[in-house]
């Protein structure tokens, strides 16, 4: 994935809103909440995004993905792919949609439903 498919992946996120900031990072926040950003690893792009518990400890294993620096290193459970071979192109969609259904579902109810995001879905 490069950033500009990057770019359009998140922007197919209901009430995406997109910010460049950072030093020229690509930013994307649902309801003013981070959920994936495309900066730069040593020139290249590097994409980072919020894990689950499981995901943040199995991932970070992989080659070209780590605890995403600044966020990881204050407690949160967040990975930056930096090289390439990291994550594929579908494993990399499919850990950007997770980080915004995580961060959605943390609004309140009354942000969901202003902002037009589905309730989160229930595993019960």
């Amino acid at each position: 994935m490069n950033r500009a498919e990057f770019n359009q992946f998140c922007a197919t996120f209901q009430a995406a809103e997109h910010v460049v900031q950072w030093g020229n990072s690509d930013v994307w926040k649902a309801g003013g909440k981070l959920f994936a950003v495309c900066g730069w690893a040593d020139g290249d792009d590097a994409f980072t995004f919020k894990a689950g518990e499981i995901a943040y400890e199995v991932l970070q294993s992989r080659p070209g993905v780590r605890p995403a620096p600044y966020l990881a290193s204050r407690g949160m459970k967040w990975l930056q792919q930096y090289a390439d071979d990291g994550l594929t192109d579908e494993e990399l969609r499919d850990c950007i949609t997770l980080s915004y259904q995580m961060v959605t579902a943390g609004l309140s109810k009354k942000k969901r439903v202003e902002l037009g995001i589905p309730d989160p879905v229930s595993n019960t």
